[in-house]
């Protein structure tokens, strides 16, 4: 349920989610993300557990007092009260995520219970996957276990606006990369083209020694795809590296202009993370090869069919 948390120096909007030990130990975002306190004796203690972010807005550590106000507390003459309780803090978790580091706190399922004016029952029940690709599938199979009709809701719906969002950048972000590979391919075709009218007198000195049309285009193909291989391997071992290394950067980048970059209000994130998708990395790395060895063709192609005669007459 709905509910605002406040310590002496702060407050916040939360959202109270009833757990049982057990459970939130088998949570591996929450079990394996304890930053401060422990789980044990979660259930008997009555205590809560927060995230860093909303513990840090709110100046709180484990052992202090949170107090939660739900605005649906018992009935009086006068209408409904706000219900108010102060809670131990028994442990601090930190996913990753802003939304949740600053938004959850679990609490005892019988505590949750009795603060929220629920006997035995639950407003929802949240089930983890290992594979979150299964989601119909689980879906179908929970729907058709049930002999009543009952509401279903996933993450990808919940978050379908911001997934389309993110849908929309990676595709722009792919064509983005697919023009500079573009340019860098027609950077290699003028180069090598430069390369040919330069070296014109050298080729006809070649072509009259007796060097063959395919031997001089041999050459050329050869030194294009070497430009092109190693400008390939280069920006691979480059984009790797920064890749592993991107939140040490964006904190060195902040540190040097003293602003925060991806700040975790706007991009629910409090680090910047990053995935090296081993099949997207051989695409691009393909593309690119494959991209310059084919702005090596023209180049090439032009110096083979070099006149001598005409490429020495004014030598």
């Amino acid at each position: 349920g709905q509910a605002l948390a406040s310590s002496q120096a702060s407050a916040s909007g939360v959202l109270v989610r009833g757990v049982r030990e057990t459970d939130l130990r088998r949570i591996p975002s929450i079990a394996n993300n304890i930053k401060l306190g422990a789980l044990d004796g979660f259930d008997k203690a009555s205590g809560v557990v927060i995230g860093k972010r909303l513990a840090e807005q709110l100046y709180l550590r484990p052992g202090d007092n949170i107090t939660l106000t739900a605005p649906r507390g018992p009935q009086t003459p006068f209408g409904t009260a706000p219900r108010i309780k102060s809670y131990p803090i028994a442990a601090v978790y930190e996913i990753g995520m802003s939304e949740f580091d600053s938004t959850f706190v679990y609490m005892p399922l019988a505590e949750s219970q009795s603060y929220f004016n629920r006997s035995d029952d639950v407003s929802a029940i949240e089930i983890f996957l290992v594979n979150p690709d299964r989601i119909d599938e689980t879906k179908l199979a929970i729907q058709k276990s049930t002999e009543r009709p009952i509401f279903l809701t996933d993450w990808r719906q919940r978050n379908k606006t911001f997934f389309g969002v993110l849908e929309v950048e990676r595709n722009v972000m792919f064509l983005i990369l697919t023009l500079i590979v573009l340019v860098a391919a027609l950077n290699i075709v003028s180069g090598l083209i430069m390369l040919v009218k330069d070296k014109s007198a050298d080729i006809a000195i070649l072509r009259t020694m007796g060097a063959t049309r395919s031997s001089i285009l041999r050459v050329f193909l050869i030194t294009g795809a070497s430009i092109g291989i190693v400008g390939t391997l280069a920006g691979f071992g480059l984009g790797l590296i920064v890749a592993m290394n991107i939140e040490t950067i964006r904190a060195f980048l902040s540190a040097v202009t003293k602003t925060n970059l991806f700040p975790a209000e706007f991009y629910f994130l409090s680090h910047l993370p990053a995935d090296v998708d081993a099949r997207e990395v051989i695409t691009v790395v393909g593309m690119a090869l494959l991209l310059s060895l084919i702005a090596t063709l023209y180049p090439a192609w032009r110096a083979a069919r070099l006149d001598p005669v005409e490429a020495l007459r004014y030598e």
